[in-house]
């Protein structure tokens, strides 16, 4: 190991195994985070395209082989519509019209899932943003307690100056190499994060739309068969 004196030693390897530790978690959650987009991409583009390939809005109701955040949202949209269309639920949760119940519906789900995408992201910010300045503080502890051994020996010379403190220097190094990665990965999964929450929103959105065009369609066909049976009876009645 390094050529400190003990208690030099001690702190400054301690302080690079902190740093160790970190890159071995900040390394552990890029490749964790990578699978996670990967694979919500690959669901999200599968449900989506079997969602706008249905025929109409009760068949992508019974769309089921899928997961991801789109079909999570989907599936409480629709229940959401379920419990208002079937009066069954009489709490504050379905208190407000349709599109009041849907939209907060929808909304919370977005949430939820923003909240599970956002889970490490906080990890990568904080290694990040500290490794730099613990690297800084091994090499400032190992650089002071080097002149204080080289004070000892009375002699300042390049051989004897060089060799500590350009050991003391690599704390420095190291918490650099650990916060560069971090600060990176934390950067391009908020943009992941970013895009995929507005995505949500896009569908919630065209959710809505068909939802109501899918109401309004059904009303329409309510009436024009209550008005036909009304019609048909009237004829009944006159021919009676």
């Amino acid at each position: 190991m390094f050529n400190f004196s003990s208690s030099t030693s001690i702190v400054v390897q301690g302080v690079l195994f902190t740093l160790i530790a970190g890159s071995v978690i900040t390394w552990t959650l890029i490749l964790a985070k990578s699978l996670q987009v990967w694979l919500i991409r690959k669901q999200n583009v599968r449900f989506r395209a079997a969602f706008w390939s249905a025929p109409d809005f009760k068949s992508a109701a019974s769309l089921e082989s899928h997961n991801g955040p789109a079909f999570r949202v989907a599936t409480v949209g629709f229940n959401a519509l379920k419990d208002i269309d079937s009066n069954s639920a009489n709490d504050l949760q379905h208190f407000g019209d349709r599109q009041e119940v849907l939209e907060r519906a929808l909304r919370q789900q977005i949430q939820k899932e923003r909240v599970t995408r956002e889970s490490g992201l906080v990890v990568l910010a904080s290694i990040g943003s500290t490794a730099p300045f613990v690297g800084l503080f091994g090499t400032v502890w190992g650089i002071m307690h080097a002149l204080t051994e080289i004070s000892k020996t009375g002699s300042a010379s390049l051989d004897v100056v060089a060799g500590p403190i350009g050991e003391a220097l690599i704390a420095t190094a190291v918490g650099i190499a650990v916060a560069v990665p971090a600060v990176l990965a934390y950067n391009f999964f908020l943009r992941r994060l970013k895009t995929s929450s507005n995505n949500l929103d896009d569908f919630a959105e065209d959710f809505i739309t068909l939802s109501r065009k899918a109401t309004f369609r059904k009303n329409v066909e309510a009436v024009a068969a209550s008005t036909e049976k009304s019609v048909v009876h009237s004829l009944k009645g006159a021919i009676a």
